[in-house]
């Protein structure tokens, strides 16, 4: 399985001096991030795809904003995983212009919320820590910990990490920190990438210190560390859309694809519209490429040899044969 990783200006140069013939009888492209969940379900399809029907197989990759272009110019064939709460312009705009189609959702047993590393409310003996919030159970609690969650810039307030400014969720983290009055006490502070969000909350973990923010599940971090969402209210649609102050509802991740490429590749359409996983599943998968320090390719042979019941659902008999023949 090959794989070639464009920076964001040279993707946009190939889009841009491309032209946008969609023929892919010779190889299905794509479309990559640097999220390994995102990895996982590329490296998973692409060896069913190439193993299973015999096609060949490639992935571009870039920003969520470069590889949606590609894919509306037909560059891209196939995105495996896109998050309507952290890119819903750009999903939209995709979907209405009519360039992209929705395939399929990938899952929908998502979690997202304000969490915490466990070890802050229970302590862990193993390594020497003790209860640090032991009454802290819901986002209202925090108001009593600021102290905890200490701002290394500003030590009069807490800490409380949002996503990055450019997803669309930070706007409703930041209604949820006014909405609940966390500003008396807390500072909000956005990091500039998702890298630098979860690279704050694995240091803060590896050193056994306080963290409180954003996160959501399934992630690698989710999928490494002990974590403890605080809670609130029971989704309720109706109260979500005037305040946020309920629970966040679980996210449909959606498969997508040029629109052409249904006409072009029907049977691969098929597999992907039956293509279906679980957040317990792929966090496993996530766990397991961290902690062999495995490839997409070493992921999806263990995916395939631990999960056959899983995922010969998705395909024909005979494709599932040659799949198995190939391990």
């Amino acid at each position: 399985m090959k794989k070639h990783i464009f920076s964001l200006i040279l993707l946009f140069t190939v889009l841009l001096a491309a032209c946008t013939d969609t023929d892919t009888n010779e190889t299905i492209l794509f479309g990559g991030g640097d999220w390994d969940s995102l990895r996982l379900h590329n490296g998973i399809a692409q060896k069913i795809l190439e193993d299973g029907y015999g096609y060949q197989t490639d992935e571009i990759s870039g920003s969520t904003s470069a590889v949606i272009q590609g894919l509306r110019q037909g560059e891209v064939h196939v995105y495996m995983e896109l998050w309507p709460d952290t890119s819903w312009e750009l999903y939209e705009a995709a979907i209405e212009s009519g360039d992209v189609v929705d395939v399929g959702i990938n899952f929908d047993d998502t979690q997202s919320g304000t969490w915490v590393p466990t070890y802050v409310i229970e302590g862990d003996e193993e390594r020497g820590i003790e209860p640090m919030a032991p009454d802290l159970r819901t986002i209202e609690d925090l108001k009593d910990y600021p102290e905890l969650f200490q701002d290394p810039e500003d030590p009069s307030k807490g800490r409380f990490y949002n996503g990055p400014s450019a997803w669309n969720v930070s706007e409703i983290i930041e209604e949820k920190f006014y909405g609940y009055g966390l500003d008396e006490m807390y500072n909000l502070f956005s990091p500039g990438s998702q890298g630098a969000m979860l690279a704050s909350l694995e240091s803060a973990y590896s050193n056994g210190e306080p963290w409180v923010g954003y996160t959501w599940s399934p992630t690698a971090t989710t999928a490494m560390y002990d974590l403890t969402i605080l809670e609130e209210a029971e989704y309720n649609e109706e109260e979500w859309r005037e305040t946020k102050l309920t629970a966040h509802p679980s996210q449909e991740v959606m498969i997508l694809a040029h629109h052409e490429f249904p006409d072009q590749e029907p049977e691969v359409i098929e597999f992907l519209e039956n293509y279906s996983m679980t957040s317990p599943v792929i966090e496993e998968g996530v766990h397991y490429m961290i902690e062999n320090s495995a490839d997409e390719d070493e992921a999806a042979v263990w995916f395939l040899k631990n999960y056959e019941d899983i995922w010969t659902e998705w395909v024909p008999e005979d494709i599932a044969q040659n799949v198995m023949d190939s391990l």
